[in-house]
């Protein structure tokens, strides 16, 4: 079974890497882009086959590991 889980900072937390993407596509001619906010996708390939189990066990990880819960929020979808 595959999971993807999506971490993203939570909205009022800075992001200077989705800033700096904004002023680059500014600067490359996109016009229109208002802001940016850069986050990233974690692919796992599980053992598990039932997939609530396999969804709580992905949440742990991201509690644990694969986000910070403080700045960061996580959605995971079983594939």
């Amino acid at each position: 079974m595959k999971a993807r889980v999506t971490v993203m900072l939570k909205s009022g937390v800075l992001d200077p890497q989705g800033e700096a993407v904004r002023h680059a596509l500014g600067s490359l001619g996109f016009q229109g882009v208002n802001g940016v906010r850069q986050g990233k996708v974690i692919e796992l390939d599980l053992a598990e086959v039932d997939a609530a189990k396999a969804e709580a066990e992905v949440k742990a990880m991201c509690d644990k590991l694969l986000a910070n819960t403080v700045i960061e929020s996580y959605r995971v979808e079983i594939l």
